[in-house]
């Protein structure tokens, strides 16, 4: 599928996420979603109350624990 880079007006067919378009969650915290994302779960109200106890207890250590 196509995709428009934030830097180029033209359409490419690369399919590379432009650089404007990640972040590492540093600038903005680590969430709860982020976290039941990184261990492969569904996203549901039970995972994510599993998340926000875990984020509370570890902080972003949390996640730093699952990602390499």
């Amino acid at each position: 599928m196509p995709i428009q880079h934030s830097d180029s007006p033209s359409w490419s067919d690369d399919a590379t996420t432009p650089d404007a378009l990640l972040h590492t969650g540093a600038e903005h915290g680590a969430s709860a979603e982020d976290l039941v994302l990184a261990t492969g779960r569904d996203v549901t109200p039970r995972s994510l109350a599993w998340a926000e106890r875990k984020l509370a207890e570890e902080g972003a250590a949390a996640l730093d624990k699952l990602l390499p």
